[in-house]
């Protein structure tokens, strides 16, 4: 009886939060070429993506910088991470404090700032702005992602390795990296959605010559909602939900 009392609580959470979405879900297989009037089951707009060519060109530009930006981010901020946890050094709270100002940051600060930092450096919009904006927003991410996993850490064990005479490579590759590997697979995993996802942004650092897919979504729901732009979203829920969930597996502990 409490447990059905809990749920029936979370009830009215839960819809607020997901309602919206598997509304959109529904819809990207109606029928009708409208939206709100549901007229049948089909599958032609899943096919209709298939077809259009800008919009294959925008998903492959997506998935080139989200897959980059990812491995990047997940190399750096794991790096600074074990920084950030084995040593000591003047201003480390100050870098630490700033990992997570980067986090907290809004999106369209970030923007206007990177848009700025590439104008002083006569930098032009276009994919190498781009992937620098995606990997300076995703690092933070990936650093704290593996610092609480190495908070978990014995660090006798990182001890016995130094008694043995072993130096600081094989420290890393044989004791800490193994250790924390699910960490920086699951940094991966959310660096490459949160990349995927980015709008506001890449609003600011891309140009006409590279476009992306968030953009583009963007571009045709200015023009009205449709269903086409239903199936895209869908198919793009769907691609987050399977990496969330994998990196959410990643991070548990074994028993």
């Amino acid at each position: 009886m409490r447990r059905f009392s809990t749920a029936l609580r979370l009830l009215p959470v839960y819809l607020f939060l997901y309602l919206p979405i598997i509304v959109l879900v529904i819809f990207s297989f109606n029928d009708s070429k409208y939206s709100t009037a549901w007229k049948g089951f089909t599958w032609k707009w899943y096919v209709k993506l298939l077809g259009n060519d800008q919009l294959l060109d925008a998903a492959l530009n997506s998935l080139t910088i989200a897959v980059l930006a990812a491995t990047l981010a997940t190399c750096l901020g794991t790096l600074l991470a074990v920084a950030l946890y084995r040593y000591r050094f003047h201003g480390k709270n100050i870098l630490k404090a700033g990992v997570f100002v980067i986090m907290m940051s809004p999106d369209i600060v970030m923007g206007v700032s990177l848009l700025l930092l590439f104008m002083l450096l006569g930098m032009e919009p276009g994919f190498w702005p781009l992937l620098i904006a995606h990997v300076t927003f995703c690092t933070p991410f990936v650093t704290a992602t593996v610092m609480s996993r190495l908070n978990g850490f014995d660090p006798h064990l990182i001890e016995a390795a130094e008694d043995l005479y072993a130096g600081e490579y094989k420290t890393f590759r044989h004791i800490i990296l193994p250790m924390c590997l699910p960490a920086v697979l699951a940094g991966w995993l959310l660096s490459f959605t949160l990349s995927m996802d980015d709008v506001i942004i890449s609003f600011f650092v891309t140009g006409p010559d590279f476009e992306i897919l968030p953009l583009r979504i963007y571009a045709m729901v200015r023009m009205g909602v449709k269903p086409d732009v239903n199936a895209l979203s869908a198919i793009m829920v769907g691609i987050t939900v399977c990496l969330v969930f994998t990196s959410q597996l990643l991070m548990r502990k074994k028993k």
